[in-house]
């Protein structure tokens, strides 16, 4: 670590692995409702147990993010972060923000809008927060050296930032009301959060196998320019049934061809910059998260988004299993994976010590990409099924439930083995059993670097 305030990102790492264990926790919870429909119907009911499992990932998605821009800009503009105690405050709001969400949920008062159920004053909490960030970030590296790095992430930030702004819009149009909703939705996973993803895996691959900084450079603007140019017309194929303009299939069905594109470059550019490295960096776990992000990206966010994109498909397979198995696979690759990897390489910079409990890091890695793997196939054969019942032969849909139950059963389980792995990976990364200090003091930079 070269710099002294980037221990800020230590805490929101913390932080963000809280939540990634109520996370999952909450998805296998969800996931045993599947198999047992009336447990804990009474106590907890499924739709808050599910408003927790998503709203969780977000955030803790969101606080690694912040936690990764705090870690990165500060080597990448080679200077300290503009004021600690304002990224501190960002945390706080963003935390007590979290706890107020979930205690609401807890007592039935949510907005009621997928995704976007937090009550009002935590969206402001969240607004605040992220004006916060967005101006400490900002003045960092506008008084600092810039780079694509920090170019391409500022972007991806501040448009994700400004685009939480039609969070508070909610007309009573219902087409209008699903139109701003999926200008956050979609354009926060399939925009703006591939930029951030790009520029951090960009900077990982930069430390992790010493190729030329121009070559990741020119990398990252192509895939940023690919992402963008399909990603936001592509919003177009949740427009199909919502009452806008029939040329919306046809814009959405094409544009939503393209965004295979972005996370195709992805996955090539971290092969072929590891092909290409110079440098046999000893940290081994952070390569393969970031290998592994990049890879199971590409399947999630891209073949099995293309899967069920074209609006042929699309009538008859929105809504079902198979969206859930293309919702799993990408969020876990794009974004859980990617977090966890810089958590990986960042942990034993900000603790001062060599890489450690890299083994424990590695299965953890298998577990919880194996079981989202097996998860996304179950869930996949699931989906092809309902889709048929339901959608084509005009079954009821309890009748169609209750003839996935197998399905379902398979699903805790691979849901089980990712919720192990989470566990260890959070144990590996807060355990350490080697005392080995690599240098004493603040400024700890890894061999090779």
């Amino acid at each position: 670590m070269k710099y002294q305030t980037q221990r800020v990102a230590y805490w929101y790492f913390l932080a963000a692995m809280g939540l990634f264990g109520i996370q999952v926790l909450g998805g296998l919870l969800a996931g045993w409702i599947y198999v047992s429909p009336n447990f804990l119907s009474e106590i907890l009911p499924f739709n808050i147990i599910r408003m927790i499992h998503t709203n969780a990932l977000i955030v803790w998605l969101l606080l690694g993010f912040f936690g990764a821009a705090y870690f990165m800009v500060p080597e990448e503009s080679e200077r300290e972060i503009y004021s600690v105690k304002l990224a501190y405050l960002q945390l706080i709001i963003l935390v007590v923000g979290t706890l107020g969400a979930v205690g609401s949920y807890l007592v039935g008062i949510h907005g009621g809008r997928e995704f976007l159920e937090q009550p009002l004053w935590v969206k402001f909490g969240i607004l605040v927060a992220a004006l916060i960030f967005l101006f400490n970030i900002s003045m960092t590296v506008l008084a600092g050296k810039k780079t694509a790095i920090t170019n391409v992430l500022l972007m991806g930030l501040w448009l994700l930032s400004l685009l939480w702004v039609f969070a508070f819009i909610n007309p009573d149009n219902l087409s209008l009301d699903k139109m701003y909703w999926w200008f956050v939705v979609h354009l926060w996973v399939e925009a703006t959060w591939e930029l951030v993803m790009a520029a951090i895996l960009a900077f990982l691959l930069l430390k992790l196998t010493g190729v030329d900084r121009e070559v990741v450079e020119k990398w990252l603007y192509v895939i940023v320019a690919t992402a963008l140019f399909s990603g936001i017309l592509g919003t177009g194929h949740h427009f199909y049934w919502i009452g806008l303009p029939g040329y919306w299939q046809w814009v959405g069905s094409i544009f939503s061809t393209f965004e295979v594109i972005p996370f195709f470059l992805m996955m090539s550019f971290a092969f072929i910059m590891v092909w290409k490295g110079k440098r046999n960096h000893p940290n081994k776990a952070a390569l393969l998260w970031s290998l592994g992000s990049s890879t199971v990206a590409f399947f999630g966010a891209g073949v099995w988004g293309f899967l069920h994109t074209l609006h042929g498909v699309n009538f008859y397979s929105h809504g079902t299993q198979i969206t859930a198995a293309h919702g799993h696979l990408s969020f876990y690759g794009a974004y859980v994976a990617l977090n966890l990897a810089i958590f990986t390489y960042a942990f034993p910079l900000l603790r001062g010590r060599q890489p450690y409990n890299q083994v424990l890091n590695m299965v953890s890695f298998w577990l919880m990409t194996g079981g989202m793997a097996f998860m996304t196939f179950v869930l996949t054969f699931a989906g092809t099924i309902q889709t048929h019942m339901q959608r084509v032969v005009g079954d009821y849909y309890m009748d169609v439930q209750d003839s996935l139950s197998i399905f379902y059963i398979m699903r805790f389980g691979a849901g089980i083995a990712v919720v192990i792995g989470a566990l260890l990976f959070i144990y590996s990364q807060l355990v350490i059993r080697n005392r080995e200090i690599i240098e004493p003091g603040p400024a700890v930079t890894m061999p090779g670097e």
